[in-house]
């Protein structure tokens, strides 16, 4: 009876032994599993997420559609603004070419290149979005007749009003502009008619997102960017004699996701016409805009399509809110190209134009010089292969403190060309001869002599776009 008593104490002192075990070894799991659980919610295991973050900061940013791959979480990391505030406080933005191309049936692509690593990347199609007033209008009946609490009713009353796509823009005539960081595509002409819409692209996001629509409705408008603010002038609107001019102006405050008017350009030479006639037959239209010296520099003609005629044009100043008439010199002689507009950039303070002169082969690159109010040649033969009749066969840029000129080469593959130019100074008055290298069949074009003072071409990349034509380029530093 004894042994009995003993064996049944020892048992349940054996059973109370195990429950303190189990419940000690549940907790250590527990324990484990939760490190186990942080240790996967890293971004990099064994890695705190600042360090991590550091990492990521350093990356080439050629490599963040790569690392969009590995995760969700290596994806949100490479998507939020952290990752670029680090990188510009390392000094390590790069400036990346945005080139908007334009296929067939209007169908608008935008590239980016990597000037470093020379790989293009294709942006995310620009959505499609097509306003239907009439379509609205005319079904406004049936929307009467339905109940107000029913739902569906809003839904395909917001679709037949908006058709929202992913393949192409409707519309052309947008004008490009880049600010803070981000892309926009502004205006242009949608079934005929001119639309006031604004969409950003965001690299960061790596995707497309609409903003506060402009004032007025406007295409073919000319952009720049002053203090970190979006100016718009110009265009024309649709009206019922057809496109007319627009003297107004207005400025995006991308903080605020707003916009404010700026006083219209006065247009004053168009006012000294002779008679009624030519005032009538020439409208004044701004064919240029480009930020110099801090103030808003906007070339202008008078045109009766398909003829155009300089009349020098005016300068926008943001500390006394005016326009001024701008400089003989530099209005009168500013080079123009196909349809009257002006093709220029402002590289390191100084500005530049191309003039395509009377060769269809080749032109020239000519510079202000502020101080003689005139325009000087500085590269006197840039090379021109394509001989389409496309709204814009060649582009002008600038990053990395260099000139740089975009069209096609005889292969008709886009080819970003770079100007080395060896310390020629803006009084110079003679032209400087160029070569082209880095490719043997843009070198055989160009047989330049062996001077000090020769421009190299250097060839920094090439795509093959098919049979799209160029549109616009901007150039955005994250």
């Amino acid at each position: 009876m004894g042994s009995v008593m003993s064996l049944s104490c020892s048992k349940r002192k054996a059973t109370s032994q195990d429950v303190e075990y189990s419940s000690e070894s549940r907790k250590r799991r527990k324990i484990c599993s939760e490190n186990d659980e942080e240790e996967c919610c890293r971004l990099i295991p064994s890695l705190p997420d600042e360090l991590s973050i550091q990492i990521l900061a350093r990356l080439p940013r050629i490599c963040y559609s790569s690392v969009r791959l590995v995760s969700r979480r290596w994806k949100s990391a490479v998507s939020t603004s952290e990752v670029y505030s680090l990188r510009k406080e390392l000094g390590r933005t790069e400036e990346w070419l945005y080139v908007l191309t334009k296929g067939q049936e209007d169908k608008l692509l935008w590239y980016a290149l990597d000037p470093v690593s020379t790989k293009w990347q294709r942006l995310p199609p620009m959505p499609v979005v097509v306003y239907e007033e009439e379509a609205r209008r005319s079904l406004s009946g049936l929307w009467n007749m339905i109940s107000p609490s029913f739902k569906v009713a809003d839904i395909v009353r917001s679709f037949l009003g908006r058709k929202d796509s992913s393949e192409q823009m409707p519309f052309c005539g947008c004008a490009i502009g880049a600010v803070d960081g981000c892309l926009y595509v502004i205006g242009g002409l949608s079934r005929s008619k001119t639309v006031s819409c604004v969409w950003r692209f965001d690299p960061i996001l790596n995707s497309w997102s609409e903003v506060s629509s402009m004032l007025a409705s406007r295409a073919y408008s000319k952009t720049g960017v002053l203090n970190k603010k979006l100016y718009v002038v110009g265009g024309v609107d649709r009206r019922r004699g057809g496109l007319s001019p627009l003297q107004s102006a207005e400025v995006y405050d991308p903080s605020t996701d707003a916009w404010s008017e700026v006083p219209s350009m006065p247009f004053s030479k168009a006012q000294v016409l002779p008679n009624a006639f030519l005032a009538d037959l020439l409208k004044p239209i701004a064919t240029g805009m480009t930020c110099y010296n801090g103030r808003l520099c906007v070339p202008q003609s008078l045109y009766s399509w398909p003829f155009f005629v300089d009349v020098g044009g005016e300068v926008y100043d943001p500390e006394t809110n005016l326009w001024v008439e701008m400089p003989s010199g530099m209005g009168e002689g500013w080079p123009a190209r196909q349809a009257g507009t002006k093709l220029s950039v402002v590289v390191d303070g100084e500005l530049y134009a191309f003039d395509p002169s009377s060769s269809m082969e080749n032109g020239k690159i000519k510079v202000y010089d502020q101080k003689e109010d005139t325009w000087k040649v500085v590269i006197g033969e840039v090379p021109v292969y394509d001989l389409t009749d496309s709204e814009s066969p060649y582009l002008l840029a600038g990053f990395h403190g260099k000139l740089h000129f975009i069209t096609r080469d005889p292969n008709h593959n886009v080819t970003v060309l770079r100007a080395d130019v060896p310390n020629i100074p803006v009084s110079s008055s003679s032209a400087s001869s160029s070569s082209v290298s880095g490719s043997r069949s843009l070198s055989e074009k160009t047989n330049a002599p062996n001077k000090s003072d020769t421009v190299t071409w250097k060839l920094i990349a090439t795509k093959d776009f098919g049979a799209a034509e160029l549109v616009s380029c901007q150039v955005i530093d994250i």
